[in-house]
Order: structure tokens, then sequence, then C-alpha cells
């Protein structure tokens, strides 16, 4: 149940409003959305691993709880570029296709979220790992909808005034509304 919640009930994006900049900017081509989702994935599993162990095995112990919030994005940087490198490295073209959006999974506030969230629901090491991937696979749903909806739409007429983003944004808040109706499942 619990990556069920995480990923269709409390989708980060629908739910949350977390990570909008790359659901917006990668959901250009499904390809792309497809390998941000997995960059993501890895990024916030791996995250939430080492950020348990941090977290109750350094930060409760020494008593410094306040370093969390920079420990964990400390983390996630280190992952993310662990990432780009193997990206850039093996998957050339797709790393050209992610461009900016790759460096920038370091400020995805998701991952971040997922981390803390971890924490503040009390999830246990498993736990920890079933609910980021509830999350990033929400994430990737979400992604790979609006990069199809964006795919449709280019082969649309589509008044002057709602070209670009503005139909974009609408196509994301009617997505919005689709996932309400999973808010049923939590019953």
């Amino acid at each position: 149940m619990l990556f069920i919640s995480a990923s269709l009930i409390n989708n980060i994006v629908f739910m949350r409003f977390l990570a909008l900049c790359p659901f917006v900017g990668m959901s250009t081509q499904i390809e792309t959305s497809i390998g941000m989702g997995a960059a993501v994935t890895f990024v916030m599993v791996m995250a939430s691993v080492v950020t348990f162990f941090i977290y109750y095995y350094i930060l409760v112990p020494l008593n410094l709880l306040f370093l969390r919030t920079i420990s964990f994005i400390l983390v996630i940087a280190v992952l993310v570029q662990l990432v780009e490198m193997v990206i850039k490295k093996f998957l050339s073209s797709l790393y050209k296709a992610m461009g900016i959006y790759l460096p920038l999974i370091t400020t995805n506030c998701a991952i971040l979220g997922v981390t803390l969230l971890n924490i503040n629901y009390g999830h246990n090491l498993i736990e920890a790992i079933v609910y980021s991937l509830g999350v990033s696979l929400g994430f990737t749903i979400a992604l790979i909808l609006l990069a199809s909806i964006r795919d449709r739409l280019s082969y649309s007429e589509i008044p002057e005034f709602w070209k670009g983003y503005p139909i974009v944004f609408i196509s994301a808040g009617l997505l919005a509304l689709i996932f309400l109706g999973f808010q049923g499942l939590a019953h």
C-alpha cells in the first residue's frame, strides 16, 4: 500500500506539487522522460538509503540534527554527479537530450523532499526504499503522461494564445484532476 500510495494516491507532482521544473522541462519527448525518470529513480533510492544511514548512525547519535538538510543535499549532489558521469559515458545521446536538466536533478526538490519525508514518517530502511521507488515511479508516470499529451498536441490545432506553456499547464492541471480519482484507493 505504501508503494501505491507514493506513486498514485500522493503523486509527488500532482498532489504535492514538487519537481515541477523537470516535469515541465523534460516532458517534451517520451524518450527523455523515461531517461529522466530512470535517473531520478536511481538518485532518489540511493539518496534515501544513504541519508537513512547518515541520519540514524551519525546525526542522531552525535546530536547534529541541525545538519540534516545540508548533509542530505550534499549526498544528493554527489549521487547526481555519479549519474551524470555514467550517462555521459554510456548514453551520450540521452546526455545531450537531457541537457541542463540532468545536473538540475541536484536541485530537484522531490528528491530532498523524499529523504526528509522518510525521516519524518519514521520509515525503516525497507519502507524508505519502497517509498522512494513509489515516488520515483509516480514522477516517471507523470513525465510520460505529459510527454504523450504534448506529442499529441503537436499535431493538433490549438488557438495561438494557448500554444506553448499555457496548454502544457492546462494539460498538467487536468492530469492532476485525474490523479485525484486515485484518492478512493486509500479508503
